[in-house]
């Protein structure tokens, strides 16, 4: 992604600040009236949750914390490369909230009318993702290009991939891969098999690779560190079910829970 659509994704979050406390108005406001009404159903209130990759865990902890707060609720995550699930939900996938790795796919949602007011919630970055030991020396992306080393990135379409690709200008470098992947989680599972030497990941998929890959830091200086740098936005969308109850659980992931949770999954505050 571009260092314009991270200013813009700030621009986002800055503008809507005023829809984050209302947000948190209506989760307070409503919080009874959506419980006892899921308490008195048979089946479950189901929430659907289309969120990047990268969120995977963190996203999971969340949907559990909503849940033990609204009973009869289910929280349904479907999660993806960010340019897949927009393109889902323009091609009509049912879904009531939508958390993207970047701007531009959030972008491809609003565009179509799906997604009115997206609020910027996580930050995150770019980082080299290697085996324990480091076994090929690799310190930084310079080494990255290097042909005898087997390099995996995020596809260009895919938000990683986007952010590579600015790295890559940013730092003057011409990397070749051996192979461009649909979604970050994809690229860190190649490292941690043993099929690449290095891969080109978020920092927060370190964390949550418990330990079977290590972080080298991308150096190049302050340029490359903005190009790395890449902001989330969350939206409830227009084909949500029940819209006060999506915006209750986006007012949950922008609430001090929520940004414990993402902040102990190593996400930074945008």
């Amino acid at each position: 992604m571009s260092r314009g659509g991270t200013r813009a994704s700030h621009a986002v979050g800055a503008c809507q600040r005023g829809r984050i406390w209302l947000l948190g108005t209506v989760a307070v406001m409503s919080l009874a009236a959506c419980a006892s009404d899921a308490d008195g159903a048979g089946e479950p209130q189901v929430l659907t949750v289309h969120a990047a990759a990268s969120l995977t865990e963190v996203m999971e902890q969340i949907g559990a914390d909503f849940e033990a707060e609204h009973a009869g609720v289910e929280v349904r995550l479907n999660l993806g490369g960010s340019s897949g699930l927009a393109t889902q939900i323009v091609e009509g996938a049912p879904g009531d909230v939508f958390a993207s790795a970047d701007l531009a796919q959030m972008g491809v949602v609003s565009d179509a009318g799906l997604a009115p007011e997206p609020l910027a919630f996580a930050a995150n970055a770019l980082t080299i993702a290697v085996a324990p030991g480091n076994p090929r020396d690799i310190t930084g992306l310079q080494d990255l290009t290097d042909p005898t080393i087997d390099l995996v990135v995020c596809a260009p379409p895919v938000p990683c991939g986007a952010v590579s690709a600015a790295v890559e200008d940013a730092a003057g470098v011409t990397l070749s891969p051996v192979s461009e992947e649909l979604s970050v989680t994809e690229v860190l599972a190649k490292v941690t098999s043993g099929q690449a030497d290095a891969g080109l990941v978020y920092v927060t998929d370190i964390a949550r690779s418990h330990g079977e890959a290590e972080e080298v830091p991308l150096g190049g200086g302050d340029e490359v560190a903005i190009a790395a740098s890449t902001e989330y936005p969350i939206a409830t969308l227009t084909t949500a079910a029940d819209a006060v109850l999506a915006d209750t659980f986006v007012a949950h992931v922008l609430s001090e829970s929520g940004r414990q949770r993402l902040a102990a999954a190593g996400f930074g505050t945008p």
